[in-house]
């Protein structure tokens, strides 16, 4: 009864634990694709692909903005920003997002994101007075700056059609509105903006060069607009070309300052005064957008960061530390908390980065040239800390330190794909108990799945038995259990499903080889397997298209005429699209699917959490990878929006207590949602708390990991008086002991 009533307080302290300590959420995103920008005298305010970043010209400081901030957009397409300290982003899906930089807090308006308009994103915004102008994918929208209200949207223009794309609009007595159809220019005394009859609409029948308009603005009194093939001017109510050495060129943007037109054109910047039109600028970037400050000089807005020129024309790259892509496919996290990153296969690749918890290294062919190709696929660090890269046709690259090797068919005996063998695909590495590194071959034109490197270099190749000599692809998922099994699956349509293989630590003799194919038929949710993870308790979990099997009593192998394992469904898992799976220190299981993450307690009877992109900083709820640092508790999400990251208080236990941490230090006490952490524990420890006469207050176990909680309460659940209380934590045995003391103040 005593135990029952101990482990009914760790429940109860876990779950006040889990509402209160998923905290410090971080979004990392590529932010090189930068879609418009804004320049001032002291800092470049930046909308990217994956979220927005401000640069301060002063000490060279860069702030991140993404949903972890606040932000609620992702793939960002306009920014502009008002008197008040206030930045306004549009994003692709119609939400516009205030950031405060006085308070450092947002807003957010969703008007447009949740209308039922098909096209929603917002090409540009201006602020003119007290309104923002929104130029979207389906017309012009009106919003007042303080009260965030919607007061007028203009959906069709003259004889254009409604919902036409607006790239941008002008405000100065009249509105001038951009349009793939045109330029429509609000006729004068028109009032009822909503009323087509109330616009003026002009085309290339009417002398524009092209109906693919971007930007209006007046130079000298007239008014000049930018396509994609030159300018227009309208002089005296007649349009005709401006500026014909940029004839049949693009005109990404431009800016008019006093007398003169900076414009950029693919990847040129050129000015433009007293009738002549020079080059100030070339690049081998493609630009986007021109921002210009007489203090600053000039921002231009690139696929690969933000050229930023001085007056002098003098040049610096400005783009925030980031990963190269968002492109997560596989993950792993090493011995000392370094997060390893693959990228893609094919073309898709971009090498892989490393991340140390505070900067990204990025590596590709370029910056390292030892690497085979950019198209790395899976990443695995083993025990004695060497780092592994399975690549997408060149066989794997082996890290040690500042070594690298790659093994291929010469080097490693490995065959690749039957059309052409040196084509080597790995998609999987593990260790088995003597630490040889096992490799899992995508499609072996020679049968041999499985390949094993000793330490000593010394190579090994197996056909598994249950292939039944068949030349099978597509294999992925590769893990190996505590009784040095090996599992993983195939998607090959000939034979899809679950593999394992033991070869009974006797590399050259295949007679006693254990092998078997499980499948459908054998009672697992669906051939389609996604993720494979093996627990703490030796279990083999297997994520499918159709939720989780699980496979146990796994320490004798059968043979294929001896009964299957036992196999089971986890109820809480049923009918999810399961894409990745971590086991934490305390064997519990996180699993990623097309639904969000999902937390399941340590034999999945009970479903504790489910994140989504709306109650959590998730970028996205497609999950495609996982990985976790068992040292820090930190759970990595990876999705095609970038990646998530967040700390949990569930922590790779101590082999032995060295010094007990207990904070916070004092103790305020208020009520029952208070929480002290313990930290410095070793694996299933044991808790007393004491007072200063050695009178027993209360005791429980530890949750298993290295941390455990206290809420303040004595054996009878009320909360204890203020004092100094001694909290003492042992093994099972008694034989390891370690204390601490913490104040409680009670208010």
């Amino acid at each position: 009864m005593k135990l029952y009533f101990i482990m009914l307080f760790v429940s109860f302290i876990l779950s006040i634990v889990q509402a209160q300590q998923f905290t410090n959420w971080r979004n990392y995103t590529n932010m090189n694709v930068v879609k418009d920008l804004v320049i001032t005298s002291t800092d470049i305010r930046a909308a990217t692909g994956g979220g927005a970043f401000i640069y301060r010209f002063q000490d060279d400081f860069y702030k991140t903005l993404h949903k972890s901030e606040g932000l609620n957009g992702i793939s960002l397409t306009s920014v502009t920003t008002n008197m008040q300290g206030k930045i306004w982003f549009g994003s692709a899906d119609g939400v516009i997002d205030i950031y405060d930089t006085n308070i450092s807090s947002f807003n957010v308006v969703l008007d447009i994101f949740n209308s039922n308009q098909t096209n929603k994103a917002i090409n540009d915004l201006v602020i003119n007075g007290d309104t923002l102008i929104a130029s979207t994918d389906f017309g012009v929208s009106l919003i007042n700056t303080d009260s965030f209200i919607f007061f007028d949207t203009f959906l069709k223009f003259g004889t254009f059609p409604s919902n036409t794309k607006v790239n941008s609009t002008l405000k100065t007595n009249l509105f001038y509105v951009c349009t793939d159809q045109g330029i429509a220019i609000q006729k004068s005394g028109g009032i009822n903006l909503s009323a087509p009859e109330s616009w003026d609409v002009y085309s290339s029948s009417d002398g524009l060069p092209s109906d693919k308009t971007y930007k209006a603005n007046f130079f000298e009194g007239n008014l000049i607009v930018s396509t994609d093939v030159g300018f227009a001017i309208n002089n005296g109510g007649v349009w005709s070309g401006f500026i014909p050495d940029l004839n049949n060129k693009n005109i990404s943007d431009f800016v008019v300052s006093n007398d003169s037109i900076f414009i950029i054109s693919e990847s040129k910047l050129f000015i433009y005064t007293n009738n002549q039109l020079a080059e100030i600028y070339n690049s081998s970037k493609s630009f986007n957008k021109l921002a210009y400050n007489r203090a600053s000089g000039f921002a231009i807005a690139t696929n690969s960061g933000i050229i930023s020129l001085t007056n002098n024309l003098s040049s610096s790259l400005v783009i925030p530390n980031s990963p190269p892509a968002n492109q997560f496919p596989n993950m792993f996290v090493d011995n000392s908390s370094n997060l390893w990153s693959a990228s893609g296969k094919d073309a898709t690749g971009v090498g892989y980065y490393v991340f140390n918890g505070t900067e990204w290294q990025n590596y590709n062919t370029q910056n390292e040239t030892r690497l085979p190709s950019n198209g790395v696929w899976s990443v695995y660090t083993s025990s004695d800390n060497r780092n592994y890269l399975g690549t997408w046709g060149k066989g794997f690259v082996e890290i040690e330190g500042d070594n690298f090797k790659t093994y291929n068919r010469e080097n490693s005996g490995m065959q690749g794909i039957p059309q052409n063998p040196d084509f080597i695909v790995i998609t999987g590495f593990d260790s088995d108990s003597r630490n040889n590194l096992w490799v899992l071959n995508y499609w072996a034109a020679d049968r041999n799945t499985l390949s094993m490197k000793t330490s000593e270099n010394n190579w090994y190749h197996f056909s598994i038995p249950a292939a039944l000599n068949k030349v099978l692809e597509m294999h992925e998922n590769l893990v190996i259990d505590q009784y040095d099994t090996k599992w993983f699956s195939s998607s090959d349509v000939d034979q899809a499903g679950l593999y394992y293989f033991n070869e009974n630590k006797t590399f050259e003799d295949a007679s006693d080889d254990r092998s078997e194919y499980i499948s459908a038929a054998d009672g697992l949710n669906t051939n389609d397997i996604r993720a494979i993870v093996v627990d703490r308790r030796g279990d083999v979990w297997v994520g499918t298209s159709l939720g989780v099997n699980v496979l146990t009593n796994t320490s004798t192998i059968p043979s294929s005429n001896d009964p299957l394992l036992g196999l089971s469904n986890v109820f809480t898992l049923r009918q999810q699209s399961i894409n990745a799976m971590v086991v934490d220190p305390l064997n519990q299981k996180w699993v990623g699917t097309n639904e969000g993450l999902l937390f399941v307690n340590s034999d999945g009877s009970r479903l504790i959490r489910t994140f989504t992109t709306k109650n959590s900083p998730l970028l996205s709820d497609q999950i495609r990878s996982l990985a976790i640092d068992e040292n820090a508790g930190i759970v990595y999400v990876g999705t095609d929006n970038g990646l998530t990251s967040f700390e949990t208080p569930y922590i790779k236990p101590l082999e032995e207590f060295d010094e007990l941490f207990v904070y916070p230090n004092p103790f305020i006490l208020k009520d029952k949602t208070q929480i002290l952490t313990i930290d410095g524990l070793i694996r299933d420890s044991e808790i007393k708390v004491l007072n200063l006469n050695g009178t027993l207050v209360t005791e429980f176990l530890s949750p298993g990991g290295r941390t455990a909680f206290w809420d303040g309460t004595d054996l009878q659940g009320e909360l204890v008086n203020s004092g100094v209380y001694i909290i003492v934590a042992f093994d099972s045995e008694g034989n390891n002991v370690t204390t601490s003391k913490v104040a409680v103040l009670r208010e």
